[in-house]
């Protein structure tokens, strides 16, 4: 497979004439990679040092609007720079963009050269050196799920999203026919990750017509949030180039099945032991694993804004559509928000199953570590697996109904203001309500259907 490029094999590659181009690049608060487009030479010679953007890129809406209301930046405080500093062990080839290679950057205070405390890889690492401090690497995987359109982004664009039509007509999960084709993008998405040093495993058809899921090999977390935004902007550039599109909503059709990321977990040794497994436990499950999951459920509706994070996520929490409705445990069972996989094996490991193919990985994956490591510092005991359909339990920890729920448990979070800080808390929840306001305002077709002659 090929690895990840040095300095000197980018120089060579540019001295051969085989790149010329060089994305700069940092996820924003969406997940989205937002950068430059550096020449290979300008890169060389200095911009692998350092760059600069506009500080707004972390207090933006979707649509790129610049929100009022965030402490870090305004039009008050004038908008000024952060600076963009190159992560070189990121630095890889993009097969599927010609001549071009990718390097994901830090974004740091210029004048300190501290990491900014509210951008997503920073609240990610800290969570990281965290549990290095209590002698645990922590590994993941996501699980990556999206949609995929037979009409452009363009033709979209002009001819509206009423008549979206899915690659194919039918559920398609696991069903090797109906995904031959959409082999021309996923064969080109997994070559593509391949060629640029991100160890892709497999693709499948979802449970849905049109849906497909990607799968990446299980990385140390930092890594992971890494792979995630790569594989997301690999999909949609390779399916523009095809002359497709697809969408990573969580819920893009009320008839149909949502789209998630649902992510694995687990901490092993700096030695490569896997601090999960006791094969003398239940299921295999170390007393680390039972704090760490206790941890998690104690603070899940707390955390779910994270892994939940637009008005539209929330419509995929729904009854029969292989999306949890409670925050509970259970092993190897599709109905719980949190599974156990891997049951009496060192490949024993918890998934989270709340959150969408909207989420952030880097701001999802800090939240779910957060709190499954306040469950080892405070040694929380594990609550009884639930069985069965999850569906059906009454009296069971429900996920948060709505953004809005989500944003008032986070703003109140004080696990998650030890760990997060109060900056990162209050950041992210007048985002949250941001989204909720512009969401409240808007009038929609559905409310136009119902009410305009009816009404």
């Amino acid at each position: 497979m090929a690895a990840e490029m040095t300095l000197q094999q980018l120089q060579a590659g540019f001295d051969a004439g085989e790149i010329d181009t060089v994305l700069v690049a940092a996820p924003d608060m969406q997940g989205r990679l937002m950068g430059k487009r550096f020449h290979a030479a300008h890169f060389l010679a200095s911009g692998y040092e350092e760059t600069h953007c506009c500080n707004y890129l972390l207090a933006t809406d979707m649509e790129m609007l610049t929100v009022e209301g965030y402490a870090s930046t305004s039009w008050a405080k004038g908008y000024g720079d952060y600076m963009m500093k190159p992560d070189l062990a990121t630095l890889r080839r993009l097969p599927w963009l010609e001549g071009t290679a990718l390097v994901l950057c830090d974004l740091v205070d210029h004048h300190t050269h501290a990491e900014i405390t509210i951008s997503p890889r920073a609240i990610l690492k800290r969570q990281i050196a965290r549990a290095q401090a209590m002698g645990y690497v922590p590994m993941a995987a996501t699980e990556l799920e999206f949609y995929i359109f037979e009409q452009s982004y363009e033709a979209l664009r002009d001819q509206g999203t009423d008549r979206l039509t899915p690659i194919s007509a039918y559920n398609e999960d696991y069903h090797l026919f109906q995904t031959t084709k959409e082999e021309p993008l996923m064969r080109a998405l997994r070559n593509g990750l391949y060629g640029a040093g991100i160890p892709v495993e497999n693709s499948k058809g979802e449970a849905e017509a049109g849906q497909a899921e990607i799968n990446i090999r299980y990385a140390d977390m930092l890594t992971t949030a890494d792979y995630h935004v790569i594989t997301k902007q690999a999909t949609k550039e390779i399916a523009h180039g095809l002359g497709k599109s697809v969408t990573f909503m969580a819920k893009y059709d009320h008839r149909r099945a949502g789209s998630s990321s649902h992510v694995h977990q687990s901490l092993w040794t700096p030695e490569g032991a896997a601090a999960f497994m006791d094969g003398d436990a239940e299921y295999g499950m170390s007393a680390l694993m039972r704090q760490y999951m206790a941890g998690q459920l104690a603070h899940a509706r707390e955390i779910t804004a994270f892994l939940a994070p637009n008005v539209n996520s929330y419509k995929r929490f729904c009854t029969g559509m292989f999306a949890p409705t409670k925050a509970v445990w259970s092993l190897d069972n599709r109905t719980a928000g949190f599974r156990v996989c891997g049951d009496g094996s060192r490949a024993v490991r918890v998934e989270c199953r709340i959150g969408g193919a909207d989420l952030n990985p880097y701001l999802a994956c800090a939240a779910l570590l957060a709190a499954g490591l306040a469950g080892i510092e405070q040694g929380m005991a594990l609550e009884p697996e639930l069985h069965g359909d999850m569906y059906g339990a009454r009296e069971a920890r429900e996920i948060p109904k709505t953004l809005r729920e989500a944003a008032d448990l986070l703003d109140g979070s004080e696990m998650l203001r030890a760990a997060f800080g109060d900056e990162v808390v209050e950041h992210y929840t007048h985002a949250a309500r941001w989204e909720i306001s512009e969401h409240d305002r808007v009038v929609t077709d559905w409310e136009r259907r119902r009410l305009l002659e009816r009404g």
